[in-house]
């Protein structure tokens, strides 16, 4: 059975693959590490570069399947151990907004927040894929503002990819923590896998800074 087999992640630590490695253990998944010293330069070579040629992790191996981009993994993992409950189902109401706030995230936000962050200003409303910055955070805050998690009431695999984001964001001070954003972080951030994978990063990152 396909969801027996062993996962591989191509794991750097404290970079967009820790939400990866999050989710994995919210899904009890069994998975490896292949460790990618980031600091060294290991995803700029050939090696690597094999498996992902923008040389960026996560990038995962499954039953001889590749698969690299990190929303395509977070919903590949997650319909992969439906027992789980962290992505609903065809045919579940909740499946349509569960897929938007995904593709928000890839297509509005990040690109919205790198802006902000190196200070470039948006393209042209009719090319710019988020509009504005205010525009992305307003529809963000509003859904936060009506409900615990992305889906209502219902913890699911989109919150392990918005939580993690938005806690570095908010302290590399990208996003502001509003009075949405700062419990939604302290409610998804400080679940037993999220604290588990952070322990398990700082060894990491310590390791290769030795």
């Amino acid at each position: 059975m396909i969801g027996r087999d062993s996962i591989t992640l191509f794991h750097a630590p404290q970079s967009r693959s820790t939400g990866t490695l999050i989710l994995l253990e919210e899904l009890g998944a069994p998975y490896e590490l292949r460790v990618v010293n980031m600091k060294a330069g290991e995803n700029r070579q050939p090696a690597y570069l094999a498996v992902n040629p923008m040389g960026k992790v996560p990038a995962i191996l499954h039953g001889g399947v590749l698969v690299t981009e990190q929303i395509a993994i977070a919903i590949y993992l997650a319909d992969l151990f439906p027992a789980a409950a962290l992505a609903p189902r065809q045919g579940d109401p909740r499946r349509g907004p569960y897929l938007r706030w995904m593709a928000f995230y890839a297509g509005s936000f990040e690109p919205a927040a790198v802006d902000r962050a190196l200070k470039r200003e948006p393209g042209p409303q009719a090319m710019s894929p988020y509009g504005s910055f205010d525009a992305v955070m307003a529809a963000l805050t509003g859904q936060l503002r009506t409900a615990s998690y992305m889906l209502g009431e219902d913890f699911s695999a989109a919150d392990v990819l918005w939580g993690g984001a938005l806690q570095w964001m908010t302290t590399f001070g990208i996003v502001p923590e509003t009075s949405e954003i700062k419990p939604y972080i302290e409610r998804t951030t400080t679940r037993p896998a999220a604290l588990r994978v952070r322990e398990k990063d700082a060894e990491l990152a310590a390791s290769q800074t030795a």
